[in-house]
């Protein structure tokens, strides 16, 4: 194998533009996972699943290029769901939700790859949560997904189209749990010119 693979250029999964819902049929895809819950500006378990996740992904990335098979981690993912769906868009109140971090993972790794890279990391200074790393297998099918350009903070009005407007507009439901995926660094991204994919599996059905 040859260049370097750029999954966010090569999956038609990545793409969507501001202000306009497009369906997308998402693979079923892998990923390395941490869960947690509460307000990931102030919950110390958020920091700590991407203190853990990061480490891993990178060791995985360079023994695959060390093998002839190298990559571009992808964005960080996440997904978001709560007992009331209301918390991400009229209520917004982050310390109702539960969520699992995300890095995708090439399908040709598995989990000796990630044993072996979680067993490198731990033999350093180990990450608090590196215990909670795991490798799973996520299949979306079906989605609605819209490029929110702008803060985290000003999603829940395109959510709330995405989900009493435009979803059951079209005869359908949500199905599956609400993701996002991170296409810019809020570390060094001001918060207007954030970049998110918002996507939201979807099956046939009467509107919620």
């Amino acid at each position: 194998m040859t260049g370097k693979v750029d999954f966010k250029k090569t999956l038609d999964s990545y793409r969507a533009r501001a202000g306009q819902f497009r369906f997308v049929e998402v693979p079923p895809m892998q990923y390395l996972m941490v869960d947690g819950h509460g307000d990931p500006n102030t919950s110390p378990a958020y920091s700590q699943a991407l203190e853990a996740l990061y480490p891993v992904a990178y060791r995985i990335k360079f023994a695959g290029k060390a093998a002839g098979r190298d990559y571009v981690v992808p964005p960080l993912e996440g997904l978001w769901w709560a007992d009331d769906m209301d918390a991400f868009t009229s209520g917004r109140d982050k310390s109702q939700w539960d969520w699992t971090m995300m890095l995708l993972t090439p399908d040709w790794i598995g989990p000796d790859d990630v044993d072996a890279a979680v067993a490198t990391v731990a033999a350093g200074k180990a990450p608090d949560r590196l215990g909670d790393v795991r490798l799973e297998a996520l299949d979306e099918g079906l989605c609605v997904q819209i490029l929110h350009v702008g803060s985290f903070d000003d999603e829940g009005p395109v959510l709330k189209r995405m989900h009493h407007e435009f979803i059951p507009a079209n005869g359908l439901r949500m199905a599956g749990t609400h993701h996002e995926i991170y296409l810019a660094d809020p570390r060094r991204t001001a918060p207007e010119k954030l970049r998110t994919l918002l996507r939201q599996p979807v099956t046939a059905g009467p509107g919620a």
